[in-house]
């Protein structure tokens, strides 16, 4: 079984840093409007189906020896009115440009990346456990 791990520390009131393992970071924020200068955790989570879905679907494309010039998807998350706001769907709109592909074999490969491959997505679908753990240091 296969491990990541992340840390995530406190910058600000609403803003945030994730790092990696191996280093990588990535901002976190919270703000409305024009203080926002980072994704949202609920944006991270569109983001990380739309390129999961995105990396396996050029995989797929390429593996298929077409020529993929450029490529896209749009998420969009519809999320419940209570607490916690949850998304009730999320719609995945595929934009491919490619001269050699068609319609049917790009929709077989979306079809596989997201309910094949995806790693995300199938995290989405199950039931995960999760534990936690308070450490105050003294």
């Amino acid at each position: 079984m296969s491990k990541k791990q992340i840390t995530l520390r406190m910058i600000a009131d609403h803003e945030y840093e994730s790092v990696n393992a191996t280093g990588n970071k990535l901002r976190i924020d919270m703000y409305d409007g024009s203080e926002k200068k980072h994704q949202s955790p609920m944006e991270l989570l569109l983001s990380g189906l739309a390129g999961c879905s995105a990396v396996d679907a050029v995989q797929m494309m390429k593996k298929k020896r077409r020529e993929v010039r450029d490529f896209k998807i749009e998420a969009e998350g519809t999320r419940s009115d209570g607490i916690p706001s949850f998304y009730t769907s999320i719609h995945l709109h595929f934009v491919l440009t490619s001269p050699d592909a068609t319609q049917k074999e790009f929709e077989k490969v979306v079809k596989l990346a997201v309910d094949k491959y995806c790693s995300v997505a199938s995290s989405l679908k199950s039931e995960i456990h999760h534990t936690a753990e308070v450490i105050r240091p003294t």
